[in-house]
């Protein structure tokens, strides 16, 4: 996701992603920052799909609400 290009101040982004790991758990990984700078990432650990999921989905929509906008979107295929 990112900001709409401004004027003043480069666009801010901000990317979401889902990592599983090895033993079966789940990783969000959220990092933001402007783009052109260094950025910021957190990393949260969940035990399930599904938590993860949820978490994913409630970031999003944050920082939708904020300004974001989705530009581009890569999900799992269907089966």
């Amino acid at each position: 996701m990112q900001t709409p290009v401004g004027d003043d101040a480069s666009p801010r982004y901000y990317h979401l992603h889902l990592q599983e790991d090895l033993l079966g758990g789940w990783t969000l990984v959220r990092e933001w920052g402007r783009q052109g700078a260094s950025g910021r990432v957190v990393k949260q650990h969940y035990t399930d799909r599904d938590g993860a999921e949820q978490a994913l989905l409630l970031v999003r929509d944050e920082q939708l609400k904020r300004g974001f906008r989705v530009v581009f979107i890569q999900g799992q295929e269907q089966p």
